[in-house]
């Protein structure tokens, strides 16, 4: 497509973190795991408020399942929110830099960030393995109801508390991606593109 006053630009660019079809397959399967992890708990919420209000019987599972399927979801899509810029940053300075003092600037604010989310990854997976004898109760609660027996899954709490070490350890790909193909941009002379802002 033309500027206005002449030139031309790219319709699209690649340096994005979706730049390459993974990594628009990876984003288009996170997404979709978070739409239907959204779905699951607008179903179970509806049932409850149902079977509580209509039918005087509440699902003692229903708030505890919605609780881990949400937790699951907030860890999953962090990484989707960052590549949208849809995280909070203060971009007053970096704005006003030229792309390569830009890019270090980005580099020098990123690094801390990855040391820091990655002692979430390792001691996140430590404090899960650790926690792992004990078991959720939502998932022994549905079982028994569908069953009707006194029987158990137990599910080990690890899948609960792993979502934390899985969440970060997504983030960082995201945010190394991110820089490699900004410095690819970069040693090409296409400029990053920019994340369009949430509605």
């Amino acid at each position: 497509m033309r500027r206005k006053g002449g030139g031309t630009m790219s319709q699209s660019s690649d340096t994005g973190p979706v730049g390459s079809a993974p990594a628009r397959w990876f984003l288009a399967t996170i997404e979709t795991i978070g739409g239907i992890s959204m779905l699951i708990i607008v179903v179970v919420i509806a049932t409850q408020v149902v079977m509580r209000y209509v039918f005087n019987a509440s699902l003692i599972w229903a708030e505890e399942l919605c609780r881990y399927v949400l937790i699951w979801m907030t860890f999953l899509l962090i990484g989707v929110a960052f590549h949208r810029g849809e995280l909070v940053a203060v971009e007053l300075v970096s704005g006003a830099l030229p792309p390569r003092w830009r890019f270090a600037l980005k580099v020098a604010a990123t690094i801390p960030v990855v040391v820091f989310l990655g002692v979430l990854v390792f001691y996140g997976f430590r404090f899960a393995s650790r926690m792992g004898i004990q078991t959720l109760p939502a998932f022994d609660f549905i079982y028994s109801a569908v069953t009707r027996t006194d029987d158990t899954v137990d599910v080990s709490i690890f899948w609960l508390y792993v979502s934390v070490p899985a969440g970060c350890a997504l983030l960082i790909a995201h945010m190394l991606i991110s820089l490699a193909l900004e410095a690819r941009g970069l040693a090409r002379g296409v400029p990053a593109r920019t994340p369009a802002p949430a509605h």
